[in-house]
């Protein structure tokens, strides 16, 4: 495939012109347009802190996920003792929520609407407030057929399951932007 213009005769003896583009030339396009408009890929966060700790219920599984989070996905180190933390994550609430949305003619229901809810506050070593209580909230509708039962209970856990990284993913970016004041307070 040759780039650039080439003429072509039509059936008459006239000359179109045609564009014929190599398929590297769309790319680099695409870069351009990209690169032009300031998108650019998500790296790793850059949190205020050397040091969080996280402080919530050994049996929470968004706390054992932001650890994780903040460990690969950031340079700040997750510390046991929140004595050695320059700051100390505390994961106040976690809740989750069912809510009837619609129902049919014959009274069953057909959608629900599930809530997944986090409340935190962030705090440094002398339990000065850095970030004042926050609550996230996500939600989720979902249909719902009695015949599909044992697969509807499935979709619910795995659409939980969605919001808790969604949560914790935006609780992560929430702490990016606590920079300036962090900075500032510390």
């Amino acid at each position: 495939m040759k780039t650039g213009i080439s003429g072509m005769h039509g059936a008459a003896g006239t000359s179109r012109k045609v564009f014929s583009f190599h398929p590297s030339s769309f790319i680099l396009i695409a870069v351009l347009l990209l690169s032009g408009c300031g998108f650019q890929l998500r790296g790793a966060a850059h949190l205020p802190y050397e040091t969080l700790h996280v402080a919530a219920s050994t049996t929470s599984t968004f706390a054992t996920q932001l650890r994780r989070a903040v460990t690969s996905g950031s340079q700040t180190k997750v510390v046991d003792n929140p004595k050695e933390a320059q700051a100390t994550l505390h994961v106040l609430s976690e809740q989750r929520q069912k809510t009837i949305l619609s129902l049919s003619g014959g009274g069953r229901v057909r959608e629900f609407q599930l809530i997944y809810l986090v409340s935190y506050r962030v705090a440094d070593k002398d339990n000065k407030e850095l970030r004042a209580p926050t609550q996230i909230r996500l939600h989720r509708d979902f249909s719902f057929n009695d015949s599909d039962t044992l697969s509807k209970e499935s979709e619910e856990a795995l659409l939980y399951r969605d919001m808790q990284t969604d949560a914790v993913n935006q609780l992560m970016r929430q702490l990016q932007a606590t920079r300036a004041t962090a900075a500032a307070s510390l």
